[in-house]
């Protein structure tokens, strides 16, 4: 059976039992070499270095023997002999003489040892000759010694001092001969035991770098052969874990290639099961996703329980719709209309989108949204629906010159512009409808508000208004000014609006006097100080001129000052229509 189409425990166990085979093959080649450097090591330290010794001690032997005939025949040499002390001197004499032959003899010995093992490697003709010499000068001393002690011991007895003092110098040149023999022999010894010392010191290197090698050779072995096998399970996995990656990202276009039949090669076939599962939802979320928007899809894929039951949540809601739409249409042909309308939504839908909005219907030529849990956190969504409506507003000038283009005219019959309400507050989320068609979406007064807010717009000549709530969540992260105190259709308590002027430090000069003014404005005319406020207003127009606010205020104070105001009048205005 192939390597690869094992099973992962089998390849694993493969993998460590390759590992320890190599390892006891480094172990045993460095076993055997370190065992051939201890048979050196002590041939060197039992034999080579202990002969050496003993050639040594011979020599220093003979030195003791010299001293010991000396003293021999000063005893005898002296008026009154002390034959006792002659005798220990004698003693000593035939002591040192019996252990030159023993000490020799023992260094002969171990030299036809070293000889004789054939397991290491060694000078045998050079230790031989050495043997040779050795015996040969213990020889030549024996012989002249022998006769030269003979000689000089009756030349003693008989008195013979001067001829004793002849002999004992002869004696002394023998022993001078073999005491440089035996130097030159420790020498020649010497320079075997550097020999031997050199082979135990190179054998020990070539036993650490063979050693090193083979760890080394067996280390890359058991690398290629772990990787070689390793690499049969590490790249399904690898395989398995780009195609979840692409998977991660919402592709499902690729199906990962099977190359093995292990338990990987069947959980990679049940990856591509699943792929092509996804690839087939995916294809239904699509569609649906150009009904519906993908937020809310995936949302009710995730959690269907909020589609069933309905939640309430504090939400912030958009009405965002085109002026003018109604007489644009009336001369335009249907097929015209839907390619203006369909530019007009993209464009539109755009910035909603890119502030993680949720657009939750088309309504004619408006678009209703909201932003909130469980889509983004509830303390963001008042921000991302202001930003989301600057950005709608300053694509306007750029789709007032596209429009003509789209429906192949010179000019729009009648000018288009933007009118956006953003209204905060608890809402009820849920799907509505019957039981052959369900719509998720929001119902609540905050949805009601920012729709009124967003036909408010045609009152003031605004852009975007947002409610107190909003204004308050939204804070100094935007631009804004204080409109009015407005009671909408639907409801008895007023409440102030507010103008989304721009994004965070970027209001103009003009603008900035503007709001200034308007606010002084504002404060005289709800306390009924409509000179004051008329001059405010004129002064804020002076700083923007043709500012919608401040010309509708203006146009109610001179309303007023024909028909002022009711005693208990709160400074609101109620509109009494949608």
């Amino acid at each position: 059976m192939p390597l690869f189409n094992q099973s992962i425990r089998r390849k694993i166990v493969g993998i460590a039992l390759g590992l320890i085979v190599l390892m006891l093959i480094t172990s045993i080649l460095s076993m055997v070499m370190s065992s051939q450097v201890g048979v050196l090591l002590d041939e060197l330290t039992n034999r080579y270095i202990p002969a050496y010794g003993d050639l040594a001690r011979a020599n220093i032997r003979s030195l003791e023997r010299s001293v010991a005939l000396r003293r021999m025949v000063m005893m005898k040499m002296q008026d009154a002999s002390d034959e006792e002390a002659y005798a220990a001197r004698l003693h000593e004499f035939e002591d040192a003489d019996r252990k030159i032959e023993e000490e020799t003899s023992a260094a002969r010995k171990l030299i036809n040892a070293i000889i004789d093992d054939t397991r290491t490697p060694s000078d045998n003709a050079a230790l031989a000759r050495i043997d040779t010499r050795i015996e040969t000068a213990v020889s030549e001393l024996r012989r002249d010694m022998n006769a030269d002690h003979d000689k000089l011991l009756k030349q003693v007895d008989g008195k013979q001092m001067a001829d004793a003092r002849a002999t004992l110098e002869h004696i002394d040149v023998t022993r001078d001969q073999f005491n440089q023999r035996i130097d030159a022999i420790r020498a020649d010894m010497l320079k075997q035991v550097f020999a031997s010392t050199s082979t135990v010191i190179g054998r020990q290197r070539q036993a650490i770098i063979i050693s090193g090698v083979v760890t080394l050779l067996a280390a890359v072995l058991g690398f290629a052969f772990a990787l070689l096998v390793s690499s049969g399970i590490t790249r399904p996995v690898r395989l398995l874990l780009a195609g979840a990656r692409e998977v991660e990202a919402g592709r499902f276009d690729k199906s990962i290639t099977v190359s093995t039949q292990d338990e990987i090669g069947e959980l990679a076939a049940a990856f591509n099961r699943m792929i092509e599962q996804l690839r087939h939802n995916e294809r239904i979320r699509e569609t649906f996703g150009r009904y519906i928007d993908p937020k809310v899809v995936q949302g009710l894929i995730d959690r269907p329980e909020v589609a069933i039951d309905g939640q309430r949540r504090v939400m912030t809601i958009m009405f965002c719709d085109m002026s003018g739409f109604t007489s644009m249409s009336e001369g335009m042909t249907p097929r015209g209309l839907v390619k203006v309308m369909n530019h007009y939504f993209t464009v539109m839908s755009g910035p909603i989108r890119n502030n993680r909005g949720v657009i939750d219907k088309y309504i004619g030529d408006a678009i209703m949204s909201y932003w909130g849990p469980p889509f983004i956190e509830e303390d963001e969504q008042a921000l991302l629906a202001g930003q989301s409506a600057i950005d709608m507003a300053e694509q306007v000038p750029a789709l007032q010159k596209q429009l003509p283009d789209l429906l192949g005219i010179r000019a729009m019959p009648v000018p288009c512009d933007l009118r956006i309400g953003i209204a905060t507050g608890e809402v009820l989320t849920g799907s509505i409808g019957s039981e052959l068609m369900m719509s998720f979406t929001v119902m609540g007064d905050a949805v009601n508000l920012a729709s009124r807010l967003e036909a408010a717009n045609k009152i003031y000549g605004t852009r975007i208004l947002i409610s107190q709530t909003t204004a308050e969540a939204i804070g100094a992260r935007l631009e804004l000014r204080e409109v009015d105190r407005l009671v909408v259709i639907g409801q008895s308590v007023p409440q102030p609006v507010f103008e989304v002027m721009g994004r965070a430090g970027e209001l103009a000069a003009p603008q900035d006097g503007l709001r200034a003014h308007y606010a002084e404005g504002l404060a005289a005319y709800r306390a009924c100080r409509f000179d004051d406020a008329r001059v405010a207003f004129n002064a804020a127009l002076e700083s923007v001129p043709g500012d919608g606010p401040c010309r509708t205020m203006l146009a109610r104070i001179a309303q007023f000052v024909v028909t002022p105001p009711a005693a208990d009048w709160d400074g609101a205005w109620r509109m009494d229509s949608k």
